[in-house]
């Protein structure tokens, strides 16, 4: 069975994670384990490559916008959001990016399954919903058959920001809390299921590792 790295990378500056994905992506060889990393970011907006500015609304609070590589719209992270980075060689994991992306609805899907929750997509808005809000937001970049960026899902964070901007340049948006509907749950224990789910639908061994050393600088926590 494949294996899969695993890093719990606490809250970090979204700058630094974006420039050590694309270190890592940069110097993999088809040796290097896929990885998946969890992380909060600090707030900030980012605007994905087909973002002209058109669905920025608001004054944006003094909350940085930085621009990104990934696909889509605008979106906002900040803490109390789950942010994982899906690392993977398509190339190892021998599937296209049309099945990897519903791959990943599928893992969203039953792990919101196992909290007795009933979450469903919406083709033209890719993502996860519960109760006509969103959940789980999605974009990645394919770059060397390799993918960057990945998923966010929101677990108890503010969702004040969001009424800045037109989330993923849906104007009628609304976006959601997992808590507000299971007012017991972490983001750890959401976490600890995803993984579970994630390494039973696309078929890996866990194993968890700790951050990187760069990670543990005065300019990450």
């Amino acid at each position: 069975m494949k294996k899969i790295y695993v890093r719990n990378l606490k809250k970090t500056h979204w700058n630094n994670i974006f420039h050590a994905m694309h270190c890592f992506t940069d110097n993999r060889s088809l040796s290097t384990k896929d990885e998946l990393w969890f992380t909060e970011h600090h707030p900030i907006f980012t605007k994905g490559n087909s973002e002209k500015n058109e669905n920025i609304i608001k004054n944006l609070k003094n909350i940085s916008v930085m621009n990104c590589d990934r696909g889509g719209k605008i979106t906002y992270h900040g803490p109390g959001q789950q942010l994982v980075y899906i690392l993977v060689n398509f190339k190892l994991l021998g599937i296209n990016i049309k099945n990897f992306i519903f791959l990943i609805h599928q893992v969203v899907l039953k792990t919101l399954k196992y909290f007795f929750i009933n979450g469903y997509i919406i083709k033209k808005f890719p993502g996860v919903y519960i109760n006509n809000k969103k959940f789980c937001s999605i974009g990645f970049r394919i770059k060397n058959y390799c993918s960057l960026h990945g998923i966010s899902y929101n677990i108890n964070t503010n969702l004040t920001p969001y009424n800045y901007i037109y989330p993923c340049g849906n104007k009628s948006m609304k976006m959601i809390n997992l808590i507000d509907l299971l007012p017991g749950i972490t983001m750890n224990i959401f976490r600890k299921k995803f993984i579970q789910n994630f390494s039973k639908i696309f078929k890996y061994k866990i194993i968890y590792k700790s951050p990187y050393g760069i990670f543990y600088t005065n300019n990450v926590y």
